[in-house]
């Protein structure tokens, strides 16, 4: 069957977080020493990880953690305990880290991302982006002209499901208006963004690789499924 929309998800697929130094080289453990460079990656991972719980969390946080995508406010309580787990020791610290991760400025699109949507619409396909997150990635594209190119936004805060709940899926078909079979999904979890399998879309995986190491990623997989 035809591939009449594509649905793709936002981090790890579209954009990425590139670690920055600058925002870690003044974060401090509770010894009062820099973060070396192995604790500032696995902090990176833990704060960026698709799926999977990140650290060993208490009841209340553990509720959070489970509807983080679902609510701002858990969001940024769940991801403060994270860091503070991390051995991010001062909370002004952490915070303010919170805050530049939660920026849609700071995320990097991937060096075929903006082809890969505009060959996409150019074709006539509908194009929409499908995150699990809790704070708003459209200036990540507006601020770059891509908006121009994606029909629809839905993201997970915003309608009160997340991936791989089938809820969410049907949400971005209703709104493209193409039935699922006619849809690729293109993401970089097999557990989340495959959950379009169950209602019948096809999907693609892409492995979330610093964005210097997957220059082409996005267009292989539409390649590969006759979309571009």
């Amino acid at each position: 069957m035809t591939i009449q929309a594509v649905l793709f998800d936002f981090s790890g697929t579209l954009f990425r977080l590139e670690q920055d130094e600058t925002w870690l080289t003044e974060l401090t453990d509770h010894g009062g020493d820099p973060l070396d460079v192995e604790a500032q990656a696995e902090l990176m991972r833990r704060m960026t990880a698709p799926v999977g719980q990140v650290v060993d969390l208490d009841e209340e946080h553990l509720h959070a953690w489970h509807n983080r995508d679902l609510d701002p406010v858990l969001h940024q309580k769940v991801y403060l305990e994270v860091l503070k787990q991390s051995g991010v020791a001062k909370v002004e610290q952490a915070k303010a880290l919170y805050d530049r991760l939660c920026d849609p400025g700071q995320w990097t699109p991937y060096p075929d991302t903006e082809a890969v949507l505009k060959g996409a619409a150019g074709k006539g396909l509908k194009v929409g982006v499908l995150s699990n997150i809790a704070f708003d990635i459209r200036p990540a594209f507006n601020g770059r002209g891509l908006d121009a190119y994606v029909d629809e936004f839905v993201l997970s805060y915003e309608v009160g499901a997340i991936k791989p709940d089938p809820a969410i899926f049907r949400v971005a078909l209703d709104r493209l208006g193409v039935p699922a079979a006619e849809t690729l999904m293109v993401g970089d979890s097999e557990e989340a963004d495959g959950g379009a399998r169950a209602l019948g879309c096809p999907f693609a995986l892409v492995e979330p690789l610093p964005t210097t190491e997957r220059p082409d990623g996005l267009l292989v997989a539409l390649r590969e499924h006759g979309v571009l």
